[in-house]
């Protein structure tokens, strides 16, 4: 459990650390972070965090994902991309009792599109990606629209967005079969599709030559879907990291 959080956080991470790396410029650093995960009885704990990213004029790289530039210019930027979804559920990390008695989720590789527009009002963020390893059998969908604001060596982007999880994604990770329904003593749940909105905040700060601190963080109000499961308690979750990172 603890190195799949790692992951997840290093994903956020990454994603602020690179709206200050330049083209062709690397980016490595270390953090700490914190998950707060929507089942029941998962504490709150904090984690160490490894950053990398790397953007280049045809790849690009940010933590647990990748991709390869379809278009790339100074407005919009196309690309078909991979990444790890660490979105997972181990029983023996629950100190429920009944959620102990359910069936493992597994974490997967997602691919698909990503695209981004920029103007100067902001940017748009959007993704659409698929579950490559036949786990979920679902799909995901975020769009946000950001916008980034410098002064001096400050950078601070604030953000409004939403994710979609499709029927199969999230009857995976919050649905309750039959047969789990009878070992755990839950009710049984099938999950339909919903959306969760988001707000998200990255800022970091040049402070000696090339070396910068960030801190970032992401609010996730969960969809009724997701609330309604017997396997969750809480109406949101949510990442928060700070750190150190250095550009080359």
């Amino acid at each position: 459990m603890t190195k799949l959080k790692l992951l997840a956080l290093g994903v956020l991470i990454a994603t602020a650390a690179n709206t200050a790396v330049a083209a062709n410029q690397w980016s490595v650093g270390a953090g700490v972070g914190v998950i707060n995960s929507p089942y029941k009885q998962y504490d709150r704990d904090f984690y160490p965090v490894p950053v990398l990213t790397y953007e280049g004029d045809d790849f690009w790289f940010r933590g647990l994902g990748g991709g390869y530039y379809l278009w790339n210019d100074k407005t919009d930027k196309l690309s078909i991309m991979a990444y790890y979804d660490p979105t997972h559920f181990k029983p023996g990390d629950s100190d429920n009792g009944q959620l102990q008695r359910l069936d493992k989720r597994k974490s997967s590789m997602m691919a698909g599109l990503s695209y981004v527009h920029n103007t100067e009002y902001g940017f748009l963020r959007t993704a659409l990606a698929g579950d490559t390893l036949d786990n979920s059998n679902g799909f995901t969908w975020d769009l946000a629209w950001l916008y980034r604001y410098t002064n001096g060596g400050l950078t601070v982007t604030p953000g409004i967005g939403v994710e979609y999880y499709s029927e199969n994604y999230n009857d995976y990770y919050y649905g309750v079969s039959k047969n789990e329904s009878r070992r755990s003593g839950l009710d049984s749940y099938s999950a339909d599709d919903g959306w969760n909105p988001y707000l998200e905040l990255s800022a970091s700060y040049n402070f000696i030559g090339d070396w910068n601190v960030y801190g970032t963080g992401r609010y996730i109000r969960l969809s009724d879907e997701i609330k309604d499961s017997p396997m969750v308690d809480k109406s949101w979750s949510g990442i928060f990291s700070v750190g150190v990172t250095y550009t080359f």
